[in-house]
């Protein structure tokens, strides 16, 4: 195999085993209990569980016809990471903005993560509790105040939520918010003043669109559902693969939520507690993804508390581990997983030293480039000495014209006079590119690059030049490669050869700074390697001439 088939091979390679990724993030079966979705009247409210041992299923759940939110009072939040919108119907969770991140277009705009009026967009937390004429996420609360704020020098912030029933049974449903922290504290506060025993089930659930959040055509990403237990560990839930069956899982532990490209949001139940997963399509592109369990009897004038967390935020690796287990999985770098994150525990070391991710990147680039070093030595002195022989092999090709086969034959015996192998600087090419498709991954999927400046024009690492410098060099970089590698005897592989810089830099254009960054560091090492390579290997067969023309 000459270099530049050896190069198209690679070439080739790479782009399959970024396209099986990319399909298996997306469609990665999800083992669960499931029947086909048929059409009834109101599936927002899950089934109530029988009991712990015996959670009711959810599989045969209906959807919602005519599924829309209804509203009343609002209630306005303000942390020192978050302004929040709490619905008085249901006690739902209905806006959500995130004050330490912004809007991708607008640097002047908080991003908002959660909203119920945004169009075509949906995206609210809700949650509820079944059985017993109690309060579902349909039910009207009331709240001592229309505004919070959490106070200077203050760790947390309560607001308390308020619901009485006909039937002597009272529920406060308490939001904690933490300072410094995404994960949000919901406490059902159950209290039975009634004369007869309750049997009620709770459940958390997430209502998401379908459409929106999906990256664009050229950097498409998932936004669905996910859940984690320890049998099963991390499972992604597509809306496509909701529109067709009713998740229904049962477990005693995990999570279950809604994972977009940098931000999460997942319920917590609390520990211990048997849970069975859930999703719904509720109406035309609405899907909902949740936890239902069994409270327990509550006897009349006891009291029950039942708690769980939302996290609600960025996925920020360090937060995210100290919440739930599991729950950095949606930092989703797929069967690559094993690599990318002790790439990303390096890069994240680095940049704490150079306070600056663009720096980190190169510094990174340099440290994989030393660490393969030798292999990427064999590979580009195989085509150092392909290089040299171009001009023998030509001459082969004319002399035997059409005659395939004892061109091939003189082709092996050049090789093994020269001691030259063509396969040589295939593996380990080869080797290299499952640590290179890591680091694509953890570029394109850490949510420290968004916005993330590095020097000059590049003030965020997450988006695309924009003045298309970094794709240009990435460009004139190929072409600098090219015409050190040997030139292909056949002339279609040498217009293929030619025109493949321009090919890729105009893709280059669409992808985040961050990742042409690294490809332009990585050739620009590359090149100064090669070019170092093929400069000694010139000297070696000038000398080699020499010492055989005094002979």
């Amino acid at each position: 195999m000459d270099t530049k088939r050896l190069i198209l091979f690679v070439i080739f390679s790479f782009s399959i085993l970024m396209l099986w990724d990319s399909w298996q993030r997306d469609h990665k079966p999800v083992s669960t209990t499931a029947s086909q979705v048929q059409p009834a009247e109101d599936g927002s409210i899950p089934q109530a569980a029988k009991s712990a041992s015996q959670p009711a299923s959810q599989a045969g759940l209906p959807i919602e016809n005519g599924f829309h939110l209804q509203t009343a009072g609002r209630i306005n939040v303000e942390t020192d990471l978050y302004k929040a919108g709490i619905d008085t119907i249901g006690g739902d969770l209905r806006r959500l903005e995130l004050r330490e991140h912004k809007e991708d277009d607008d640097l002047n705009k908080d991003f908002i993560l959660m909203d119920d009026k945004a169009s075509p967009a949906l995206y609210v937390a809700q949650t509820g509790l079944i059985g017993n004429e109690l309060p579902t996420h349909k039910a009207t609360f009331t709240a001592d105040a229309g505004n919070y704020k959490l106070a200077p020098g203050a760790n947390t912030l309560d607001v308390r939520l308020t619901w009485k029933g006909e039937n002597g049974v009272e529920v406060d449903k308490i939001y904690t918010f933490h300072r410094d922290s995404y994960a949000i504290d919901v406490n059902y506060q159950i209290r039975n003043n009634g004369t007869a025993a309750i049997d009620p089930s709770i459940y958390y659930q997430i209502v998401h669109d379908s459409e929106s959040r999906q990256g664009s055509r050229m950097m498409p990403t998932f936004t669905g559902g996910a859940y984690f237990t320890e049998a099963d560990k991390y499972k992604k839930l597509s809306f496509s693969d909701m529109s067709k069956t009713n998740l229904s899982k049962n477990t005693s532990d995990g999570w279950v939520g809604l994972v977009q490209h940098y931000f999460v949001s997942a319920w917590i139940p609390q520990d211990g507690l048997a849970r069975e997963f859930y999703s719904k399509k509720l109406a035309d592109k609405i899907y909902s993804i949740g936890s239902v369990s069994h409270v327990g009897n509550i006897e009349p004038g006891k009291t029950v508390d039942v708690k769980a967390r939302l996290y609600a935020g960025p996925q920020t690796q360090s937060d995210l581990k100290s919440v739930a287990p599991g729950l950095e999985y949606t930092v989703d770098y797929g069967w690559l997983t094993v690599i990318a994150s002790p790439l990303f525990w390096v890069l994240s070391s680095i940049q704490k030293l150079v306070h600056n991710w663009g720096v980190a990147i190169i510094l990174l680039t340099v440290l994989i480039k030393l660490a393969f070093y030798p292999l990427s030595a064999a590979s580009y002195r195989s085509m150092a000495n392909m290089r040299e022989l171009a001009p023998r092999l030509q001459r082969l090709k004319e002399q035997y014209g059409d005659d395939k086969q004892k061109m091939h034959q003189a082709m092996m015996e050049m090789y093994k006079t020269e001691k030259i192998n063509p396969m040589g600087g295939c593996l380990p090419i080869l080797v290299q590119i499952p640590v290179f498709i890591s680091l694509y991954w953890v570029l394109l999927g850490s949510v420290e690059m968004r916005h993330a400046p590095f020097m000059l024009w590049i003030q965020d690492l997450s988006a695309i030049d924009p003045y298309y410098v970094l794709p240009i060099l990435m460009g004139a970089t190929m072409i600098i490669q090219t015409k050190l590698n040997p030139k292909p005897a056949d002339p279609v592989q040498a217009k293929v050869m030619a025109i493949m810089p321009i090919v890729f830099s105009v893709f280059f254009f669409f992808f985040p700074a961050g990742l042409v960054l690294y490809w332009l560091v990585n050739n620009i090492l590359s090149i100064a390697q090669q070019w170092h390579i093929n400069r000694s290997t010139e000297r070696a067969a000038a000398a080699k001439k020499k010492g055989n023309a005094r002979r």
